[in-house]
């Protein structure tokens, strides 16, 4: 294992290290804020080298005893020992490398979620609102803050089109892997003779945009307001408080009437509008890496069927790494975490394949 990167960021940690304990970084609070959060990231590298040189010492020593000793019995401790350390070793190696693969700059980011019916009327739009429900049960299991931006609801409860926001820590790195066609086969209550439909449902993770990730000109926009409304009268208000903002160049229109203030559905469709604009941009740069984007779990493609939800057998299926749970009531409120960690270790795996390749 080449060990000259590591050494380069195990002597930046503990420079940093004691920078912490300098009275000047002391006293100095954004430069020690700064200066933490910089050893902090490094720290998880720093530990897990020591732990390799330590390692690699002591297998260094199990190996020179096992060619020098005669006696028999500390002969075979020799080797037993020699063989865990070279076990050991290459378990730290692993997880060096996985600790050196490039970081997504939006892992931390909060996200967009963008849920939409399919194919399957009324059912699509049903099951829309099931899997709504599932990611806001999820965040708040996790103490995220979900936020409504647009829902169009159905006269049964289902709904056409859902847009909402939520924020917490590392929200984008535990949902991006929802993106994709989510397919559900299950009998509709209207269904008179028990046959299994098959309804698909949209869903669009957006890492949210920050300020200075997007800036948009206001002659590039077209902002139209309206009487925001929703099925059955729900939410309607008499005065023009719903806005429909268009960015002209990219022809991108984004839509917010959950507040009845206007001045805050507009600040709510300017945020929405900043994250596609970004999501548009990275798309874009992504394009220039297809290859490698083909080595990782699916985080992009709308198109793609990434999950089979089969409410007669009990089970949820995602067709990207083969895994099902047959646990499917649970996942639907909200129990979506194992999932979500398969996923992460499996687009980590791919990723390690890949850079053993280059």
């Amino acid at each position: 294992m080449n060990t000259e990167k590591l050494d380069s960021i195990e002597k930046k940690y503990l420079e940093l290290t004691a920078a912490l304990t300098d009275s000047a970084v002391i006293s100095d609070v954004a430069l020690w804020t700064k200066t933490a959060k910089e050893q902090s990231a490094l720290k998880p590298v720093a530990e897990t080298y020591e732990r390799y040189k330590k390692t690699l010492d002591d297998l260094r020593q199990a190996r020179e005893m096992l060619d020098s000793e005669t006696d028999p019995e500390l002969k075979e401790l020799a080797s037993v020992e020699a063989e865990e350390k070279k076990e050991e070793l290459a378990q730290v190696e692993s997880e060096l490398k996985i600790l050196l693969l490039p970081v997504d700059p939006d892992d931390n980011k909060n996200i967009i979620m963008e849920i939409r019916g399919g194919a399957g009327g009324e059912e699509a739009a049903l099951f829309a609102a099931e899997l709504m429900r599932m990611y806001k049960m999820y965040a708040a299991a996790n103490r995220w803050k979900v936020e409504d931006v647009d829902i169009n609801e159905t006269e049964l409860g289902g709904i056409k089109e859902a847009v909402f926001s939520i924020g917490g820590e590392n929200v984008y790195s535990k949902l991006k892997y929802e993106s994709g066609v989510h397919r559900v086969q299950r009998v509709p209550e209207t269904e008179t003779q028990g046959r299994i439909h098959t309804s698909t449902v949209t869903v669009a993770v957006l890492p949210q945009a920050d300020e200075i990730n997007v800036e948009i000109n206001e002659k590039d926009l077209k902002i139209d307001t309206y009487r925001s409304g929703g099925a059955g009268g729900q939410h309607v208000n008499k005065t023009d408080s719903a806005v429909r903002m268009t960015h002209i160049p990219t022809g991108i229109v984004v839509q917010c009437q959950d507040e009845r203030s206007q001045i805050k559905n507009r600040e709510k469709a300017m945020r929405v509008l900043k994250t596609k604009l970004y999501d548009l941009m990275r798309s874009e740069a992504d394009e220039k890496y297809a290859s490698g984007r083909r080595s990782q779990v699916g985080t992009g493609d709308r198109s793609e069927r990434i999950r089979t939800y089969n409410f007669p057998q009990g089970r949820v299926t995602d067709h990207r790494i083969g895994l099902t749970l047959h646990s499917l009531t649970n996942f639907l409120n909200g129990d979506i975490g194992e999932m979500a960690e398969a996923l992460r270790i499996a687009d980590q795996t791919a990723k390690l394949e890949a850079s053993d390749d280059v």
